[in-house]
């Protein structure tokens, strides 16, 4: 029934988070493969690894940060040069070879003096679990894994890389510019 529900808030926005709950957010954490990408990988003949990603996201993140919006982190289990250098491009700090990601998450919001609940997490596998436990608000893509999708407070329209980082962004930026008003 819990994934039923979060099945239909796909086709509900109604059932997106209430704009003053996003405009709190002050940190946003997210998983890369499968959020920022479409969690596949390309391989070649020499072991290189390379992803897709969307660069809809990127613009969306990057209007986010214009806007004054919250801080960001990616937060990746892989140690991987593909996520150092997406990470660089869109500017955002990045933690990988994290296997325990709510101890990072929780690390990196007191470092950074954001409360958990002030703060959100996306993510789209079952080791996200813990990170999106951990925080005021939980979102995933809509092609997140079926536990993930049950779990989240808010299942984001797009699929992983292919824009369900630009739909929060813009979620976030409408909820801040609303607030200001």
């Amino acid at each position: 029934l819990a994934l039923a529900q979060r099945l239909a808030a796909l086709a509900d926005p109604a059932q997106a988070p209430e704009p003053s709950r996003l405009a709190a957010v002050a940190a946003v954490a997210t998983d890369f493969d499968g959020v920022h990408t479409d969690d596949r990988v390309l391989v070649d003949e020499a072991g290189r690894e390379a992803v897709l990603a969307s660069r809809s996201d990127g613009l969306g993140l990057a209007r986010l940060a214009e806007a004054g919006g919250p801080r960001l982190l990616i937060l990746s289990k892989e140690r991987n040069p593909v996520v150092s250098a997406r990470a660089a491009k869109l500017r955002v700090e990045a933690l990988q070879g994290v296997d325990d990601k709510a101890a990072a998450l929780a690390a990196w919001l007191s470092a950074a003096g954001v409360p958990p609940e002030r703060a959100l997490y996306v993510g789209n596998d079952v080791n996200d679990l813990p990170a999106m436990a951990l925080v005021g608000l939980s979102a995933c893509p809509e092609d997140a894994q079926p536990e993930v999708v049950a779990a989240a407070d808010w299942v984001l329209p797009r699929p992983g890389g292919r824009g369900a980082l630009r739909a929060m962004a813009e979620a976030l930026i409408a909820a801040r510019r609303d607030a200001a008003r």
